[in-house]
């Protein structure tokens, strides 16, 4: 609460002067001279009478002179704390380190001192391999022209075992995820993904500050719905492993493509794939602190949908979804004969192609150009398992529905004083009923209840 609305419950009685100055943190002297000063001065009574008066602690100008002119002619080449010792013990001057410290630099005789670096300390490598990756990229003139390419790593903390290693134009979200689904299809899920604060990777709100962990990105999207934990760096010391690890790339693959006689795109990734990469790995990797791996086998069929650029739009009125100037149009489904106003996600693949789902039914394919592109034999490969999409054009078994027939498990026999047949029956059905043979007639043809044992034995 503002000072003046404390005051003014206090004059209008809702609470007590006591109790106001409980709330402001005042003693009760002090909020008995504020209430007399409020009654004869106003508000203007309130306002500290301190101001404009120096303070009883001041230093005397003559005195800070006299602390100057012996630095600068005197003690010029002393440090601050040798000074600081020769005022106290040849001059008598008791003034404490920080001002005489304060008083020179602001004067210009003393540099001020650089800001202390923040102590670090070497992060040791995780123990097994899959447990963190590092993925980067550098910007560089690879090809040793006028070229610049970003080479994207993702390298084992582990034992810096490079798995996959891609010159592109420019590092960004598809980049990024054809890099990941490389490394999962060949090694496995892995535990934890760090990385820089790049705009694929977090969502940072103000510059220099955390990452907003609530705001996905297309990359975070598509990892925590695999379960991989993504940590962000905050400094490039804290990537230092991977910083050396491009500065070794630097230092060795631009002559390499020189020696090899690479000048295109093309041909540096193919060298990369099929011989640098290894020859590299074996130079370089370390042996990890323990046995065993971190990767795990993923039993996901779906990759090539997880790894898209998902856009959410709701259908028009003429069943089209539009993104941007790009336009598609959405053929009738077995399922529901208009999909206006519903919400649909768009999945833009890595290699151009474009999907729409709604839920589980993928209702259009596209190609990059925007034509449709038929469901043949070269179409991404879909989940039939938990979580995939289902084709709305393909033809789905009706489920019968007809009465199955009821299990027939035979009553265990007991002796019982009840009757197992109906306790009363109709005249005509007697009559009607046709006499057995004599063979074969017996009491419980000729009883209505169940025979008892004297009968039974006759029998």
């Amino acid at each position: 609460m503002k000072l003046q609305d404390v005051l003014l419950k206090a004059m209008a009685k809702k609470i007590t002067w006591w109790a106001a100055a409980e709330i402001i943190g005042v003693t009760d002297r002090t909020m008995r001279r504020w209430r007399e000063r409020l009654e004869t001065d106003g508000y203007s009574g309130l306002v500290d009478r301190r101001k404009g008066r120096p303070s009883n602690r001041q230093v005397p100008v003559a005195k800070l002179e006299q602390v100057l002119g012996l630095y600068r002619d005197t003690y010029f080449d002393l440090n601050m704390r040798h000074f600081h010792e020769k005022l106290r013990e040849e001059h008598g001057i008791t003034l404490s380190y920080t001002f005489v410290q304060k008083a020179l630099q602001g004067a210009g005789l003393v540099p001020r001192g650089r800001k202390r670096r923040k102590h670090r300390r070497r992060r040791e490598r995780r123990p097994m391999p899959g447990m963190l990756l590092h993925i980067d990229g550098s910007k560089h003139q690879w090809f040793g022209d006028e070229r610049w390419y970003d080479l994207i790593v993702i390298l084992d903390d582990a034992t810096s075992e490079i798995y996959y290693a891609q010159l592109v134009e420019e590092e960004s979200t598809r980049t990024v995820m054809e890099g990941l689904q490389s490394v999962i299809e060949s090694k496995g899920l892995f535990c934890a993904l760090y990385s820089d604060r790049g705009s694929h990777f977090f969502v940072t709100p103000k510059a220099g500050e955390k990452v907003d962990k609530h705001r996905l990105t297309q990359v975070g999207r598509a990892l925590k719905e695999l379960g991989v934990q993504m940590i962000p760096a905050y400094s490039p010391q804290a990537r230092g492993r991977s910083e050396r690890n491009f500065g070794t790339w630097q230092g060795r693959l631009p002559q390499e493509l020189r020696l090899a006689g690479i000048t295109t795109l093309a041909e540096a990734n193919e060298f990369l794939r099929e011989r640098y990469i290894a020859v590299f790995n074996q130079k370089f990797t370390v042996a990890a602190k323990e046995k065993g791996t971190a990767f795990r086998r993923t039993s996901r069929s779906d990759l090539d949908w997880i790894f898209t650029i998902q856009t959410e739009r709701v259908v028009a009125k003429d069943n089209t979804v539009a993104i941007a100037d790009r336009n598609w149009q959405l053929e009738k489904s077995r399922f529901r004969s208009s999909l206006a106003g519903c919400t649909v996600t768009i999945h833009e693949h890595l290699d151009g192609n474009v999907s729409i789902r709604y839920g589980p039914h993928v209702v259009g394919r596209y190609t990059a150009t925007g034509e449709t592109r038929p469901a043949g034999a070269n179409h991404i490969p879909e989940s039939r398992g938990k979580g995939g999409p289902v084709e709305t054009v393909e033809n789905h078994k009706p489920v019968s529905h007809r009465p199955h027939r009821p299990l027939e498990i035979p009553q265990p026999r007991r002796d019982s004083h009840f009757p197992t047949a109906p306790a009363m029956i109709s005249f005509s059905q007697i009559k009607t009923r046709k006499p057995p043979s004599a063979s074969r007639r017996g009491p419980s043809d000729l009883t209505i209840g169940r025979p008892n044992k004297r009968s039974a034995s006759q029998s």
